[in-house]
């Protein structure tokens, strides 16, 4: 360091040539020499001056002289590199990192912006429950994207769905007000597919009251963005900022646009899953074991457990039709249908239905199996069944039954002092063969004894101690002869139970039971020939 005849110190290395901004500090902060670069950087800092521009260079040279430091100058940034000279002083060199601070706050942003992409593909397909996908969207658009946000769904009603979340966080479920949806710019377009409407032309005081959240304050800047679904739309999301917030940028409106393609494909899914569903109960319905009660003096009651817990269906069916016109008995049917699951139950659907339009000629139990044997053969279906038919009628204290068993188990008769005994009754396998034989067994039911229809799943479910013997007719006889003078809920109650705890975990076969009992100590008081009688003690 040397001495200038003016009394200012200069540097024994000069900075004139450096190819970058360099200024020269001493321990005391002040400026000992700067370059032009420097100069016309820096227009304040002057030589045998104090530095105090820009700030954080000044505090930096100040607290910590030989770390490097770094900051905006004017519309760029930049970072300082400090050399400590011979003399003590300090040389900063500046160099500009604005590219290069800018290139890494884009890719900071974009890894931000794919790990919230991420995290909203795994919540929005959590579930599909297309209202849970709504509230889903809502929120995290909200809490990302913007400070509020609205889902509506179209759903062809004249008030469409909509979810609508506020800064705080709050959700609401509300409809669209007939006829609103083409008052709002781009909405309509957003509902029908369109691509968005650019937020710089929407006009933010465009948005009505019921499109805002309550106590939002003013609008500063409105986007609307449709909702991609699987082939159609699945709806339309609505950003709103509060001013005075800036506009949305092209960038935010790119990442809206990639958000709303995960969000509309989850509630196009969920929308999808809702209209197949509906559709499965709409068809499931009638295949359905039916809820049974009395009629006409008889006690009727079923149950049924499919192979699969979670199928609901499957091959084995009962019904009871009550008496009509062209038939004065009751007929309760039980049948076992090949096979398991949805495509057995498809052909149990299809035998009921015969069934029922075979109703007429109830009391020819042969005839009625016959044309049901003739309409499964000319059918596609290459499955049989096996079937029981009881016509029930109730005789004073009595009922009197008529059985026909086809390639079915014999119905068990629980006989009022325990005793057990097998119908005899039996025929051939329906939809195999083109001729067919039966035979019927008459039975006469005191009060409080019970005919248990029931399917080979009983018999032959597996379980036990070991796991691998068959319950077996001997020990369901043993069961059933503890039942008598039960009521029939009950009856099929102890049945499914014990087969429950036999089987427990292990696999078995469609499980039917039926039972029909002879009221205990009641007589019929009224009978209108359609509606369940009464009865006193």
């Amino acid at each position: 360091m040397t001495t200038s005849p003016d009394g200012s110190r200069t540097s024994v290395v000069s900075v004139t040539s450096a190819p970058c901004p360099v200024v020269v500090v001493d321990q005391g902060g002040h400026v000992v020499e700067l370059n032009e670069a420097a100069a016309g950087l820096l227009p304040e800092a002057r030589v045998a001056e104090t530095l105090t521009s820009p700030a954080w260079l000044a505090d930096a040279h100040r607290t910590a002289g030989e770390t490097r430091a770094d900051g905006e100058v004017g519309e760029g940034f930049f970072s300082a590199r400090p050399s400590v000279l011979p003399g003590g002083d300090t040389a900063w060199w500046l160099v500009e990192e604005t590219a290069h601070r800018s290139a890494v706050q884009e890719l900071e942003l974009e890894r931000e912006r794919t790990r919230f992409l991420a995290e909203a593909s795994s919540a929005l397909l959590a579930s599909l429950n297309l209202s849970r996908c709504m509230e889903v969207t809502a929120r995290l658009a909200a809490g990302r994207l913007a400070d509020a946000a609205v889902v509506i769904a179209p759903t062809g009603a004249k008030r469409p769905p909509m979810v609508v979340c506020d800064p705080q966080g709050t959700l609401q479920h509300s409809t669209v007000p007939v006829g609103a949806v083409p008052t709002v710019p781009g909405l309509a377009e957003a509902l029908q597919g369109f691509p968005p409407v650019p937020s710089r032309w929407i006009e933010p005081d465009s948005a009505p009251d019921w499109l805002v959240p309550e106590g939002f304050g003013e609008v500063g800047s409105l986007a609307i963005t449709p909702l991609p679904g699987h082939g159609v739309p699945a709806g339309a999301l609505v950003l709103l900022r509060r001013a005075p917030r800036t506009a949305f940028t092209e960038s935010e409106e790119a990442f809206s646009g990639l958000f709303a393609a995960r969000a509309g494909a989850a509630m196009s899914a969920a929308r999808l899953y809702a209209e197949q569903n509906t559709i499965t109960e709409t068809l499931m319905r009638d295949l359905l074991p039916p809820a049974l009660r009395q009629v006409q003096g008889v006690e009727f009651a079923g149950g049924y457990r499919p192979s699969v817990d979670t199928d609901r269906i499957g091959g084995d069916f009962y019904d009871v039709h009550p008496p009509g016109e062209d038939c004065a008995d009751s007929l309760a049917v039980l049948g076992d249908v090949c096979g398991k699951g949805l495509e057995a139950a498809v052909l149990t659907g299809k035998i009921r239905n015969t069934l029922q339009a075979l109703l007429p000629m109830g009391d020819d139990h042969a005839r009625m199996l016959r044309l049901l044997n003739n309409s499964l053969l000319n059918s596609r279906h290459t499955r049989f069944v096996t079937m029981v038919m009881a016509s029930v009628r109730r005789e004073d204290r009595d009922v009197l039954l008529r059985l026909t068993a086809a390639g079915h188990p014999a119905p068990l008769i629980v006989r009022g002092d325990g005793g057990v005994e097998a119908a005899d009754t039996g025929g051939s396998l329906i939809g195999v063969l083109p001729r067919i034989t039966s035979r019927t067994a008459d039975i006469r039911l005191a009060p409080g004894e019970t005919c248990l229809l029931y399917t080979d799943g009983v018999t032959e479910a597996k379980g036990g101690p070991l796991g691998d013997a068959i319950f077996g007719e001997q020990r369901l006889r043993r069961v059933l002869g503890e039942c008598a003078g039960m009521p029939a809920e009950a009856v099929v109650e102890r049945i499914q139970m014990l087969v429950a705890e036999w089987v427990g975990d292990g696999r078995h076969d469609d499980i039917a039971v039926l039972a029909i009992t002879a009221p205990k100590g009641a007589h019929l008081s009224a009978v209108d020939g359609t509606t369940a009688g009464r009865y006193t003690a």
